[in-house]
């Protein structure tokens, strides 16, 4: 009871850091929020000292942030959230609103996903259900290009192709479930080839389990035995899946701006933007609340799937057998990459011909030339070393903040959810009013939300393997805890972490693109590749390549992680010895227990 109550304090105490941090933003950002509010008001009134006074004694700026907050505070305490700085009007009932209109699509886009991770997995169900699995790997290059499809590239070409050319469907608005459709696509099938990458990995695993194989022996139905398999998966799952959630309502802004959707994202953009602070304290308190609610369900779920094993320590960790070496693919994926590269080198990125503005490949254009008659093959092999470094370095960077916080999780877990429940775009408003503008700002923001995956993750493997028999066994023969974690917890911990920060590695990419698409991340003449992407989807429907060479890079990228990705794999254990019954000494250096698996 006691430790509850210290999660529910420290999750209080980060919400409340954040919606402190997001009422000073003006201050720290050292920009005059009366000249912000006009702008956003009417863009063509002259800001003379007497409309910026106006203006700052209306909404009582001459009161301080602190005054500010506290006022808010206090209306809040009363159900009320106060007024736009904007429009006027309250603030409360617009903000739900924009919420109903992000759940109802966070939900549509979840069946997608879910569907999408079925069709990843569908392949592994199948032969494991046969027992034909046996030293197969998961997933492959068409989940990793579904991993890498940037959302907002393809809203564009769905709202496009499938609403403007073809007609199937809506393509602008939000008028009812017709309109949910086509976005629910562009943020669902990137989300559920992750997801379903994720689970692919450990199902391996759960069908070389005993119980998986006792199971087969007595005859038991095929399908049964995959149902059990995919109910063990889950609750390492689980977290990620309320972390999607999350992150689906309030990080899809790029593609509520092209559908023209009212949801609880394109809100906070919009208040961020003209610093309409009741708007965005409103709209971030609600994302952490239902990211708060999201990790609990979770949790609740993941108990109720594994019910008393976790706590009697007597769940199997799902260590997947490690098959062959595969060194073709990966191989295959990094010469073409490199190739790319090496022919874009030698080429000029910014030379600009507008008389070959928009040409198809040719010979002397391979990728072709965008709207300015630049070679995009030199703007790829160029930005390539933009693109890569910076997002290696960002994986880098999120994979040992995420495994550091994730071996801390009463500390970690509740500050992951409310970093994931940040959109994008206000994690880099805030990185830029604490640390300024700069080349390094969207990289800080990107870092500063990507390990929060990572972190939900290594909590999430660390919770069963504490609760494994071997474990147990290790800490009752006198093994230290620098030893388990040294010698037992982190080999099994690290190789899923280090693959989904891995298959993550064109999500970041993708992430910096996002912020070049919404104007914050790299700016023009710039050749990385988010912003290729960004300033060619204006021409998708005219010269489709100008956005496919980059697009294919990306998911080539992703092609490569994953297939690299799944040559790692944890140290084998040593077979049963001697050793087992013998009680190490604990003023000595220890060794892992043999046979204790």
């Amino acid at each position: 009871m006691r430790q509850q109550v210290t999660a529910l304090l420290w999750r209080a105490a980060i919400a409340a850091a954040l919606v402190c941090g997001i009422g000073l933003l003006p201050w720290l950002t050292r920009t005059d929020p009366a000249l912000t509010v006009l702008k956003a008001r009417s863009a063509d009134r002259d800001p003379s000292p007497e409309v910026l006074a106006a203006i700052r004694d209306q909404l009582g700026l001459d009161g301080g942030p602190l005054h500010l907050l506290g006022q808010w505070l206090g209306g809040l305490a009363h159900g009320d959230a106060g007024r736009s700085w904007i429009s006027g009007s309250a603030v409360l009932p617009d903000v739900l609103q924009a919420l109903g209109a992000s759940l109802l699509l966070m939900a549509a886009a979840l069946v997608v996903a879910a569907l999408t991770a079925a069709l990843v997995c569908a392949r592994t169900l199948r032969k494991g259900a046969r027992r034909q699995l046996g030293g197969r790997r998961g997933g492959g290059t068409l989940s990793a290009a579904l991993a890498a499809l940037p959302e907002f590239l393809t809203a564009s070409v769905l709202a496009t192709v499938v609403g403007v050319q073809l007609g199937w469907l809506p393509a602008l608005g939000w008028y009812g479930p017709r309109w949910t459709v086509l976005p629910a696509l562009a943020l669902g099938v990137p989300a559920g080839a992750v997801l379903g990458r994720l689970l692919d990995d450990l199902l391996p695993g759960a069908f070389g389990e005993p119980w998986a194989r006792a199971a087969a022996a007595r005859g038991l139905p095929g399908r049964r035995i995959a149902r059990q398999a995919l109910r063990r998966c889950l609750p390492a799952l689980l977290p990620n899946l309320g972390l999607f959630a999350v992150g689906l309502t309030g990080g899809a802004v790029a593609v509520e701006q092209i559908f023209d959707i009212p949801g609880l994202g394109r809100t906070t953009l919009q208040a961020a933007l003209a610093q309409d602070l009741p708007v965005l304290q409103a709209g971030t308190l609600a994302l952490v609340v239902l990211a708060a609610l999201a990790a609990g369900a979770a949790r609740l779920a993941a108990r109720l799937l594994t019910g008393p094993a976790l706590r009697e320590g007597a769940l199997p960790t799902l260590h997947r057998p490690a098959p062959p070496a595969r060194r073709v693919l990966p191989l295959l994926h990094g010469a073409v990459l490199l190739a790319v590269v090496v022919l874009g080198l030698p080429r000029d990125p910014l030379a600009v011909h507008t008389g070959d503005r928009l040409r198809p490949p040719s010979p002397a254009h391979p990728f072709g030339t965008d709207a300015l008659g630049r070679d995009l093959l030199a703007r790829v092999g160029h930005g390539a070393l933009d693109t890569l470094l910076l997002a290696l370095a960002i994986t880098a960077a999120s994979l040992v903040l995420g495994v550091l916080l994730g071996l801390l999780p009463r500390l970690s877990g509740p500050l992951a959810d409310t970093v994931n429940a940040v959109p994008p775009v206000l994690a880099a408003l805030l990185v830029t009013a604490v640390a300024g503008s700069g080349p390094a700002t969207p990289a800080l923001a990107v870092t500063a939300v990507g390990w929060a995956a990572l972190a939900t993750h290594t909590s999430a493997l660390l919770r069963q393997e504490r609760a494994a028999p071997h474990v147990l066994a290790a800490r009752a023969l006198g093994a230290s805890r620098r030893h388990l974690m040294r010698r037992v917890i982190l080999p099994a911990i690290l190789p899923p972490v280090v693959r989904h920060a891995l298959l993550r590695l064109p999500g970041v990419a993708l992430s910096l693109a996002s912020l070049g698409f919404l104007g914050l991340g790299a700016q023009p003449p710039s050749p990385e590749w988010g912003l290729l992407l960004a300033e060619n989807q204006p021409y998708a429907e005219r010269a489709p390549w100008a956005v496919l060479a980059p697009a294919a890079v990306l998911a080539l990228l992703g092609a490569l992680a994953v297939t690299a990705a799944g040559g790692l794999r944890g140290p084998r254990r040593r077979p049963p010895g001697p050793a087992a019954t013998a009680v190490p000494d604990r003023t000595e250096t220890v060794k892992e227990p043999a046979g204790v698996r």
